[in-house]
């Protein structure tokens, strides 16, 4: 077998920049979720992410970000029981709903308190309920660790976003 050397790999020459760095970074494909708990007057929140990943099999662990600047940030903070959903091929629009700023995300939507007394939304491809376990400054956005401590998964293809819009997998076999 010939010996390989190692070779430096040009790189792209265009400015860098962040248009360009979330342009690249949509390259990979991510799940979608909305995060959900309470903020400090009772009321539900959430937002949808797609940075969301797994951490740790023991202790179960995930962790998700959030934009500092987001309206919902300041109640993740806060620590209280939170819930991840891992959400469907066919809620594009739950999606959107979480995804936009302001308006009441929760109008007409069925949702209920978990076990650990996070905001659940029903329907969801699979949810984790959570414990704070940690927080990490990110840049312009924190870093939620959360232990997992119950879920919940229906049979369905996940949501899958990438370059700028919603996928779906082109290959078909239940994961589950």
């Amino acid at each position: 077998m010939p010996a390989t050397t190692s070779q430096p790999i040009a790189a792209h020459r265009a400015p860098f920049d962040g248009r360009l760095f979330r342009r690249v970074l949509g390259l990979f494909p991510t799940g979608v979720t909305i995060v959900t708990t309470w903020d400090d007057e009772g009321r539900p929140v959430g937002a949808t992410v797609s940075s969301f990943n797994s951490v740790s099999l023991d202790p179960p662990l995930v962790l998700f970000s959030l934009a500092k600047n987001m309206a919902c940030c300041e109640a993740f903070a806060a620590g209280g029981p939170l819930a991840i959903h891992v959400l469907g091929d066919e809620q594009e629009s739950l999606s959107n709903r979480f995804a936009r700023g302001g308006g009441d995300k929760w109008v007409d939507l069925v949702y209920g308190a978990g076990e650990h007394g996070a905001p659940l939304i029903d329907g969801a491809l699979a949810t984790f309920e959570c414990r704070p376990f940690a927080q990490y400054p990110g840049g312009d956005h924190t870093i939620f660790v959360a232990e997992v401590s119950q879920l919940r998964f229906r049979e369905g293809e996940p949501l899958v976003f990438a370059c700028g819009s919603y996928r779906r997998l082109a290959e078909r076999e239940v994961c589950a």
